[in-house]
């Protein structure tokens, strides 16, 4: 039998390593992605949460080069669904084709059985083909023909969209959005990162071949599986979950909100405060750990009323006015 000290820096080495493996992660999507580094830490967050994501921006700021970067980077399967008016539920889950030489019907597996599903521009397919995607996402399995077939793990859909295009959409219903763990904004660069974007290339950076970057695999799965091994263990005390709760209820009393945080919500919440202070080098949650995700777990799972929105109020701006006024536990 092996020694328990032994095992337990055995356990305690997987996982510093796996952590050192998900810093060289984000900086190998740093070698082809510039400034976007929230985006690249929710998710890696979201990788550790067994979550998906929501990427929102305007195009042309690297939301598919993003995510390509990131299967690049881990030593993953990954592929690639463009998501148009005509995309069949089929052509994302898979179906049933009839082989004539032994007259029977056989399982063609579709693009989502893969680790990392890059789901482009989700909002410009209809809603049977969005809600194809919802027993993936929850129940991390496809039924065809009345059969569940498990999907791999790890498993991560990871969807961009458009939010200032909206002829030719679908916006996503409230149950989808709910599915994803993180919606991630994407900002225009500033001044300075737009230059080194166009220093890059202007000294030959092609965005198609992201190996001539430098990008290399740095993780895989045993990493993934170290590290979510380590935050299970992260202490969550009493006063941090009823913190979360008391931002969540404050979004259900909100007058500013039509719908407010589910209590999924909170647990998501939760999940991703304990990811985040495992990434930055704790056993423990802080406050500080649940107001760093707050916004990118919460912002897709409340709704405003109609006349805060003319109003020019934002999810965000009622979020942050929110973890203003709830007390911080010391």
């Amino acid at each position: 039998m092996m020694d328990p000290t032994t095992d337990n820096a055995g356990r305690t080495g997987d996982a510093d390593a796996a952590r050192a493996a998900l810093e060289a992660l984000r900086a190998e999507i740093a070698k082809a992605v510039v400034g976007q580094d929230p985006a690249v830490t929710g998710l890696v967050v979201a990788l550790l949460c067994r979550g998906h994501v929501l990427l929102e921006g305007v195009p042309g700021v690297a939301k598919t080069l993003l995510v390509r970067a990131l299967a690049s980077a881990l030593e993953l399967d990954t592929k690639r669904v463009q998501f148009t008016p005509d995309l069949m539920p089929s052509d994302v889950t898979g179906s049933l084709v009839y082989d004539a030489r032994t007259a029977e019907f056989s399982f063609q597996p579709g693009p989502v059985f893969t680790n990392l599903l890059l789901a482009d521009e989700i909002n410009r397919t209809p809603p049977k083909t969005q809600s194809s995607l919802l027993e993936a996402m929850e129940e991390r399995q496809v039924t065809v023909d009345g059969t569940p077939r498990p999907l791999p793990d790890p498993f991560l859909v990871a969807a961009t969209q458009n939010p200032v295009e909206y002829e030719g959409t679908y916006p996503l219903p409230e149950a989808q959005l709910d599915r994803f763990l993180l919606k991630l904004t994407v900002p225009l660069p500033s001044r300075q990162d737009e230059i080194d974007v166009l220093t890059r290339h202007a000294a030959g950076f092609d965005p198609r071949d992201l190996r001539a970057a430098g990008v290399r695999p740095v993780a895989g799965a045993a990493d993934l599986e170290a590290a979510r091994a380590a935050i299970a263990k992260t202490t969550v005390s009493p006063e941090i979950t009823a913190y979360v709760v008391d931002i969540c209820r404050a979004t259900r009393e909100s007058p500013s909100l039509n719908l407010g945080v589910s209590p999924r919500g909170a647990t998501a919440l939760l999940s991703t405060s304990r990811a985040w202070a495992w990434l930055t080098g704790r056993d423990y949650v802080i406050p500080d750990d649940v107001k760093a995700l707050a916004l990118p777990t919460l912002r897709h799972r409340v709704q405003l009323r109609p006349e805060a929105e003319m109003e020019g109020v934002t999810a965000d701006s009622v979020i942050n006015a929110i973890l203003a006024h709830v007390p911080v536990p010391r």
